[in-house]
């Protein structure tokens, strides 16, 4: 058998094959032994650090459902004054609810104004603008 066929035995196979073959028995008894100590002391370490990681993580559920508990008792808190807020935030629009119309009303007031200036200044410049010399380039008169 080669190394690399051997590499790939278990610990238990290990123990099996050398207690069915006595050339090289002794050898693989005592492999397949450690291996199987080894793997019972890996074992045991990875149960510890579940069991260490279950109870870390059954503090951190007994922290945050603390901390949930706090948040709801704010929430509960902020929901009880919300109707007093909401009263209060409808009397201060019922006092700024007439600016926006006043601010509407200056701004019609004005456009109408710009509108106006606008028109007369037009008119007065056609009015000071002199005849062409030419001639119309289109008839003026309509044909019957």
């Amino acid at each position: 058998m080669n190394a690399k066929a051997e590499s790939q035995l278990t610990p238990r196979q290990r123990l099996s094959r050398g207690l069915a073959y006595s050339a090289i028995g002794p050898v693989d008894v005592a492999r397949g032994a450690i291996g199987l100590g080894a793997h019972s002391v890996q074992s045991t370490a990875s149960e510890l650090h579940r069991r260490y990681r279950e109870g870390q993580l059954a503090r951190d559920i007994a922290a945050a459902q603390e901390t949930l508990a706090q948040e709801l008792a704010a929430a509960q808190e902020v929901v009880s004054s919300l109707p007093e807020a909401l009263q209060s935030a409808r009397k201060s629009q019922r006092r700024r609810g007439k600016r926006p119309l006043l601010i509407a009303g200056v701004a019609v007031v004005v456009l109408a104004g710009g509108a106006a200036a606008f028109s007369i200044v037009r008119r007065s410049v056609n009015r000071d603008s002199p005849e062409s010399p030419r001639p119309p380039s289109v008839d003026v008169q309509p044909r019957p």
